[in-house]
């Protein structure tokens, strides 16, 4: 037994099914639902138990809606022995699993028109999928279970054309007959599922290995990641506490509070001790990274993926130290490169300051000062003026912003241009490691000419300012911003790549891994730029850039295709397609 859904709110407030189907038979019985609480789903499974009788055995996966105290309360009544599927394993469930596919598959294209009645369309999709033969038992569901073919449209049609004189019987022999139907369907369904049976089992089970685990055993657990449930990856190690079935095994999480869950074997694998590790001082030597940094306090740790060993840790480690300077929190100031803009002759631009509520002005303070500490901004006695704008962030906070979009209409344009993202991601799919590079607010590292920065004057409540380095939204801050990255980065081109201020180094092997990024560290620092350690990850074998997700010899889109809307005309199927291919 599962549950669908959310689908499409019907007209009756319908938005779940469930889902029991009868493993002797075959035979479905979906109910819709307007919710899926304990209580809907108890009344429900008791009106599909008044009307076939009470299930000895009921199997669920461990969703909340199953593991109510209110349906334990229904099978402790009923006499019903409760089995539930061990995590992320629903192929102990695949009766109805696969079931669930072929009817929403079913509701998606009988109703696509009609969307908001699909549950008025549900008892007909359901006789189609009761009278017709099932292929593991050879038989119609219907059949199975009431003992006779039922009278569907194509009888109806047969009956029309034959004509015939009619075979009465009595009530006894009919009794008999039927007894004696339904013991020959059951044993030839049997022998056919045994037969179905036998043929999956041999095809699964070809080019497998029957492991085995004793009790204390150390094991690897394949889990869903804390970021997303779609990328799953080994954690561990945990002890193995008993044996719970032929394939199953308790487990102890320690990370848990040590609390025990059964997991399925093909979720876990053998954790071998390592009997020596190695310091990888032979890998890295300090004078190809240059002098260590003293004060490096002020460098955050950065994220290291869980699958290196302690050696390649060691590396990271190393890497950090002698990089602290430039896995800083602070931004840098480069002396490559400075922006410049350019203004037709003779055009000032004032524009009037937006209103600032009084509870947002400690905002602005704040910003003030922390970018008058770090150089960002100075004092000003320009002639032009630009509002400000608080702009909220995803998490939460506020991101001061400063609207140039008067000053962007009488500005230069810089043709310079950017890197194509499908060529950039041709060169990364086939890498076996990762490092990407968030640089540490990158416009603010890019230093403003001296005509230009009169041009960036903003008004605040406290005075006029204006920019030392180059603002986020001036006309052709990107242009420049590329510019410098792709001159830092030209030397390391074959194996390092940056769009914007994420910089992204890939190679094939571990220790050339490493070296590389302490090349790339190195021109970052002779450049005079920082990287936001908080943002960097180190030696990735899975890393998201520019929402791709990129690990294993492949490139798959994640963020694009998610906010991709359904499409629902042909024009809009073939722009999908482009996008999805």
């Amino acid at each position: 037994m599962d549950l669908i859904g959310p689908l499409d709110r019907s007209a009756q407030g319908y938005r779940f099914v469930l889902v029991p189907v009868y493993y002797a038979t075959r035979y479905p019985e979906p109910v819709p639902l307007r919710n899926i609480s304990a209580k809907s789903v108890v009344q429900a499974l008791f009106q599909v138990i008044s009307q076939v009788g009470i299930p000895k055995k009921i199997l669920t996966d461990q969703g909340t809606s199953f593991m109510s105290r209110t349906l334990r309360k229904l099978y402790e009544l009923l006499g019903v022995h409760s089995i539930q599927t061990s995590v992320y394993h629903p192929q102990t469930d695949g009766l109805v699993e696969l079931f669930n596919k072929t009817l929403k598959n079913m509701i998606r294209k009988f109703v696509h028109e009609d969307s908001c009645n699909w549950d008025k369309w549900l008892d007909p999709l359901l006789f189609a999928v009761r009278e017709f033969p099932q292929a593991s038992t050879g038989f119609s569901p219907f059949e199975l279970l009431f003992g006779r073919k039922p009278r569907g449209v194509l009888d109806l049609v047969k009956e029309s054309w034959e004509t015939g004189p009619s075979t009465s019987k009595n009530e006894v022999q009919h009794v008999l007959d039927l007894r004696a139907k339904l013991h020959s369907l059951g044993r030839l369904s049997r022998e056919n599922l045994l037969q179905a049976q036998e043929r999956q089992q041999r095809l699964y089970n070809r080019g497998t290995k029957l492991r085995q685990f004793s009790p204390g055993d150390k094991v690897l657990v394949l889990l869903p990641s804390s970021s997303s449930k779609l990328l799953a990856k080994w954690q561990g190690p945990f002890a193995v506490t008993r044996r719970a079935g032929n394939v199953d095994y308790e487990v102890v999480r320690s990370d848990r509070g040590w609390a025990t869950q059964i997991y399925h074997l093909n979720l876990l694998k053998a954790w071998r001790e390592v009997t020596a590790v190695s310091l990888g001082t032979t890998v890295i030597k300090r004078d190809e990274l240059g002098p260590e940094v003293a004060n490096s306090n002020q460098s955050a740790p950065v994220p290291v993926d869980d699958h290196l060993s302690p050696s390649q840790r060691a590396d990271v480690a190393l890497l950090q130290r002698c990089f602290a300077d430039v896995f800083s929190p602070l931004p840098g100031r480069t002396s490559l490169i400075h922006h410049h803009t350019e203004i037709s002759p003779g055009v000032t631009v004032r524009s009037r300051p937006y209103r600032l509520p009084e509870h947002k002005r400690k905002i602005v303070r704040a910003e003030l000062q922390a970018m008058l500490e770090t150089g960002v901004i100075e004092e000003s006695n320009s002639d032009w003026c630009c509002p400000i704008v608080l702009v909220r962030k995803s998490d939460g906070s506020i991101r001061f912003c400063v609207d140039y979009r008067r000053v962007n209409e009488v500005s230069k344009f810089d043709a310079y241009p950017m890197p194509r993202v499908d060529e950039l991601l041709d060169r990364l799919g086939t890498a076996r490691f990762y490092t990407t590079l968030d640089l540490t607010k990158g416009y603010w590292q890019i230093p403003l000419s001296l005509e230009s920065r009169e041009k960036t004057a903003f008004f605040t409540p406290y005075g006029l300012y204006q920019f030392v380095t180059l603002p986020f939204g001036l006309f052709g801050s990107p242009a420049t911003f590329q510019r410098l990255m792709d001159r830092v980065l030209r030397p390391h081109s074959a194996y390092a790549a940056a769009y914007l201020d994420d910089v992204i180094i890939h190679s094939e092997a571990w220790e050339q891994h490493v070296r590389q990024v302490g090349a790339v560290l190195e021109a970052l620092r002779q450049a005079g730029l920082t990287a936001n350690p908080k943002k960097c990850a180190v030696g990735q074998r899975e890393v998201r850039y520019l929402g791709y997700h990129l690990g294993g010899g492949q490139v798959q889109k994640t963020a694009a295709v998610a906010a991709c809307p359904i499409p629902k005309t042909q024009k809009e199927v073939r722009r999908f397609l482009g996008l999805a291919g």
